[in-house]
Order: C-alpha cells, then sequence, then structure tokens
C-alpha cells in the first residue's frame, strides 16, 4: 500500500521571455502538457490538483483532455511562491534574486508552503495516487521537505516545464523522492525552463 505523489510543472508560458506574471501557455506548452499526460496516462488518480494561475490551469485542462477519467481541481496551496528570504544560511550569491522580493511575499509564501506539506505530505490509507500540476519554487520545496535539506536548498532545485516528480510514502516510512524532474517524454527541443546547460 503506497501513496504516491506526481508532482509536475505547468508547460511553458506564451511570452515568458518578456517578464509576465502569468499567462497563457505556448504552442511548445501545450505539447509539453500533451506528453506529460501520455506519459501519465496509465496512472489510476485518485485526485488532480493544480495551481489556480493559468499557465497551470491551462497544462491541467490539456491534460484532462487525455485523460478524460479525471477532474482537475484549483488549489491555492500550489500557486507560485517564494518561501523563504535570506537567512544566514543561504549563499551571499542569491541576493540579487531576494532584492526585489518583500518581507510580506516570503512570509506569505512560507505559511503557503507549511499548509501545504500539511496538506499533500499526509498519509492516507490503502493505494493513492496524486497528481499535482504546480510551480518550479513548490516543487522545489516539497522536495526539500522530502530530503530534510536545509530551508535555503529549495533554491538549487529546478525542475523543466511539465517535468515530473515523484515522492511516494508506504506504511510506517518515511516519504521517499522516487524520481525528480525526469524528462524522459520530452524530446530535446522541448525541454524549457531549466538554467542554461541543463537542458539534459
Amino acid at each position: 500500500m503506497t501513496h504516491w505523489i506526481y508532482m509536475v510543472r505547468h508547460g511553458e508560458q506564451q511570452d515568458a521571455e518578456y517578464g509576465l506574471d502569468d499567462g497563457p501557455l505556448s504552442a511548445r506548452g501545450r505539447r509539453q502538457a500533451e506528453l506529460i499526460a501520455e506519459r501519465l496516462s496509465g496512472v489510476p488518480f485518485d485526485a488532480v490538483s493544480h495551481s489556480p494561475l493559468v499557465r497551470a490551469a491551462e497544462t491541467a485542462r490539456v491534460i484532462a483532455d487525455r485523460m478524460p477519467a479525471i477532474d482537475p481541481q484549483p488549489n491555492a496551496l500550489l500557486f507560485d511562491c517564494v518561501p523563504t528570504g535570506m537567512t544566514e544560511d543561504t549563499p551571499a550569491s542569491y541576493e540579487s534574486f531576494f532584492g526585489s522580493i518583500t518581507d510580506a511575499e516570503t512570509e506569505a509564501g512560507h505559511a503557503q508552503m507549511s499548509d501545504a506539506v500539511g496538506e499533500f505530505l499526509v498519509r492516507k490509507p490503502g493505494d493513492v495516487h496524486e497528481l499535482l500540476i504546480t510551480h518550479n519554487f513548490v516543487i522545489a520545496w516539497f522536495v526539500r521537505e522530502v530530503l530534510g535539506a536545509p530551508e535555503w536548498r529549495w533554491m538549487t532545485l529546478n525542475q523543466a516545464n511539465c517535468g515530473l516528480t515523484v515522492l511516494a510514502q508506504k506504511p510506517g516510512r518515511p516519504w521517499t523522492l522516487v524520481s525528480h524532474n525526469d524528462l524522459a517524454h520530452l524530446p530535446f527541443e522541448l525541454r524549457t525552463g531549466l538554467p542554461e546547460n541543463a537542458l539534459v
């Protein structure tokens, strides 16, 4: 009896390179979503949740079009957020990232991620398969939480658009990271969203 959580970052956003906060999927993002749907088509999902932001909601709709048995539901705990600010342990090289982010934003992000962990990383009875369609930082926080890494280490974890991360828990055991940012379903030209030189 295993509780599985499949985490997918949304597909590529249209005009993302122009710095828009949110927007619809690009044509490439739609294709990424179609391919992750094909990849997951044999999984008997008990629940599918997605961030309410447009790019995640559209990814969920594309997946649902390919997997009509699922009924994706928005969940505000999966919103994009910044879960911490600079701390004593955060390397100084990250200071520029936090320059435009307020304390209020990081406090809200931290509270959101605390609630998200309490909502999703809770053992459910039987074999459970959950799909979460969300954002880079949210997935990074969950992976950091499962690995028990220091809080600032979420910044060192990156997920490609429609990359697949899988978490699992068996009865009496801790959560484990089964796979991280699996891109086997995406051809090289569709691997977007990672830092340059990391698209392998």
